[in-house]
């Protein structure tokens, strides 16, 4: 089938987190199982600076907002053997530091900025149909509404089905009323049954709406969403549209997340020879400063500070939990008063806590290779791919049972000796650290630790059977 995947971020291209990762590589995936793929995305300034092949292409759009036609053109670069990437170049709105705003808040006119993605991608459509279009998070949310309650502006896209992923409910690009305009669309559907939410306009919303399937990217996630707790207000919609909701599982891409072809870790090993992992965690107490001390547990973090992936809780058992024989190496960045935290924590415990307050992608390698557990406590988590990568990396996960860590992680039991991790359910500070306990107990045990890690390394979560359980679902609907 051909498809278009249309995505504010792609990796490699641009990327601020999971979103990029999981369209570029189930682009390719999906290539590898004889699809005809393409895709969508900004063009924005690291991807006109960077070292990137890009090609000028003759298309030239002049798109509507509001009461104006804003003019783009387009750039076209190449992904896997032979997938089209079409950039969307508009330099007035993706000319620009970052992707979507500053330390300092989102960009003010994010609303305006997407809304011109949107109808840019529609028109890229027009010119290369597709059977499927699928669209991934607020951002792109629009270009499945426009697609729906405008036919006749898109009359080459009449057959085209739509799927929309919604990655986390937490981001649904919610704007003011005023933005209205921008859309060119009917008053009409400025209503509690089409885009209207609580007063303001709901792009997110739209999508789950309009899409002809809705996608999260876990089956926990997807019965998850169905209530208060994870909806983020959408409830209502989702219910209504449970028949078409599919939760599938992200993949993992082994070509770049395995320890035996990691070009960024000290060492190389496997699963029947995990030697090398010993070199890995002392080249990863080096470089944070910590003491080469090989029988001390080291617990490794690598996520964005905020409550969201539970810092909350680390931060109320921090205390109790480094008067333990362990250490810890940090990376990452987010909320101020959890870099703080952590700034605070490296200088007064210097000798158990290494921490890089920022993203290094080599350190982000080596904490995988050289941790020996690997703390996930998410509040909720649609999918986390840092557990999936853990796993292959003999890493012992510690998560909470919720999202996709539940449907990634099994509990590890002792007696029958089964399980790949540690798993809590209450998201409370006691919960955490008595699942922390019984991984350092069950690391004083060699044997049952060396076990515990090569079923964990066992796994697969690779994107070949993500990949076969989307071309199911277009198949499904072109049908």
């Amino acid at each position: 089938m051909r498809i278009a995947m249309i995505s504010s971020e792609i990796a490699p291209f641009a990327k601020t987190g999971g979103l990029a990762d999981v369209v570029g590589t189930l682009a390719a995936a999906l290539e590898r199982r004889g699809h005809e793929v393409s895709l969508i995305m900004p063009a924005y300034r690291c991807i006109l600076q960077g070292d990137f092949a890009l090609e000028e292409s003759s298309m030239r759009f002049s798109v509507p907002l509001a009461d104006r036609h804003e003019e783009d053109a387009v750039f076209k670069a190449r992904l896997g053997k032979n997938i089209s990437v079409h950039l969307v170049r508009a330099d007035r709105y993706f000319d620009r530091e970052s992707l979507y705003g500053t330390l300092a808040g989102d960009y003010t006119d994010n609303a305006e900025r997407f809304v011109f993605f949107s109808r840019a991608a529609l028109e890229i459509l027009r010119r290369n149909p597709v059977d499927i279009a699928h669209c991934h998070d607020w951002q792109s949310a629009l270009a499945i509404v426009f697609l729906k309650t405008q036919p006749d502006r898109y009359p080459e896209l009449r057959s085209c089905r739509t799927v929309f992923t919604a990655h986390n409910l937490g981001f649904q690009g919610i704007f003011a009323e005023s933005a209205w305009p921008l859309l060119n669309l009917d008053r009409s559907f400025f209503s509690p049954e089409h885009l209207e939410f609580y007063g303001r306009i709901n792009f997110l919303k739209g999508a789950l709406l309009c899409a002809d399937k809705i996608t999260t990217v876990s089956p926990t996630y997807a019965r998850e969403i169905m209530g208060k707790e994870q909806a983020f207000g959408l409830e209502g919609v989702l219910q209504r549209r449970a028949g078409d909701v599919v939760g599938i599982l992200n993949g993992v891409d082994y070509g770049q997340w395995n320890p035996a072809v990691d070009p960024w870790i000290a060492e190389r090993y496997t699963e029947s020879n995990l030697t090398a992992k010993r070199s890995c965690k002392r080249v990863l107490q080096r470089a944070l400063g910590l003491p080469a001390l090989d029988k001390t547990p080291l617990l490794g973090m690598v996520s964005r500070l905020t409550s969201q992936k539970g810092f909350d809780l680390v931060e109320k058992i921090f205390d109790p939990l480094i008067e333990r024989d362990l250490q810890m190496a940090i990376l990452g960045a987010g909320e101020e008063r959890y870099e703080e935290f952590f700034r605070r924590a490296a200088e007064q415990f210097s000798k158990k806590v290494g921490a890089r307050i920022g993203f290094d992608e080599a350190l982000a390698h080596q904490i995988e290779a050289g941790a020996d557990i690997f703390l996930m406590p998410s509040l909720y988590e649609p999918c986390g791919l840092n557990q999936m990568f853990s796993l292959k990396y003999g890493t012992v996960p510690v998560v909470r049972a919720v999202g996709g860590l539940r449907d990634t992680v099994e509990n590890f039991d002792p007696e029958q000796g089964t399980g790949t991790g540690f798993v809590f359910g209450p998201y409370e500070p006691q919960a955490l650290l008595a699942a922390i306990d019984r991984a350092l107990r069950a690391y004083g045990d060699k044997k049952a630790w060396t076990a515990l890690r090569r079923r964990a390394m066992r796994k697969d979560f690779s994107w070949e059977r993500s990949a076969d359980a989307y071309g199911s679902l277009y198949r499904q609907l072109r049908t």
